[in-house]
């Protein structure tokens, strides 16, 4: 299986606090990844360092085979770098279509019948079809977590970055968001999740990273992962005996 991004000893710094901590790690074609760590690890930074709203100290950024990590968040969103953020951020006096247009058009750069065609199908895809003529500062929570979602898959992302999406929802919600994602991943959008509802994380992702301070403390199996004495310690906040 191909590869679709590489961190190689990525690492940046603001003075004296360390966002990333010469991170490495990979991501498969296909692949989803789950990010979890405690509230100021650096999630929120190696996703602004996998898309260029932040460059890095050191290290290399490499995605679909290509160094881009001199390369503008315009130059790697065009590429096929999507994302969402952790507070929705809609055109909210545009109607959900409208906000699924704007990402169409200016992001993957389509016009007309072709863009009106991908938007209809990613909203069929994340629930909100029905709801395409609803403005965007009337929806509810779950709602405009969807459509976060469909403005980042408009793009026709290669790779999909979801910022803590479950964040806020009820039981209920929550396992309505996984079914979509799951779609999602069924599709062969690679995925990386960052995300602090764990069980909605574990429904999804193949791997799992773990990192604290900007560093990467644990990777691999999520189970396996889960049950890692420094994971219980550092992000689950348990004290292990000796």
């Amino acid at each position: 299986m191909s590869t679709i991004l590489k961190l190689d000893n990525v690492a940046k710094s603001f003075g004296a606090v360390t966002v990333a901590d010469n991170q490495s790690f990979t991501l498969a074609q296909g692949e989803a990844l789950g990010v979890i760590g405690p509230n100021g690890a650096g999630k929120t930074s190696m996703f602004n360092l996998i898309t260029g709203t932040l460059m890095p100290d050191s290290g290399r950024v490499q995605f679909d085979g290509r160094d881009v990590t001199g390369q503008s968040a315009a130059t790697r969103s065009r590429a096929g770098i999507a994302r969402s953020f952790q507070v929705p951020q809609p055109f909210s006096g545009l109607t959900v279509f409208e906000n699924a247009m704007v990402a169409a058009t200016q992001a993957a750069g389509l016009s007309g019948a072709a863009a009106e065609r991908l938007c209809l199908e990613v909203l069929d895809q994340t629930e909100l079809l029905a709801k395409a003529n609803t403005l965007a500062g009337k929806l509810t929570l779950l709602d405009r977590k969807r459509l976060e979602m469909t403005r980042a898959l408009c793009a026709k992302p290669k790779l999909l970055l979801l910022d803590e999406i479950a964040g806020g929802l009820t039981e209920a919600e929550c396992t309505s968001l996984v079914r979509t994602i799951k779609d999602i991943h069924a599709s062969g959008v690679s995925i990386i999740w960052i995300e602090h509802v764990v069980h909605a994380l574990l429904a999804v992702v193949d791997r799992l990273i773990v990192i604290d301070f900007g560093k990467k403390i644990a990777e691999g199996d999520p189970k396996t992962v889960m049950a890692s004495r420094d994971v219980q310690e550092i992000y689950l906040g348990i004290e292990i005996d000796a």
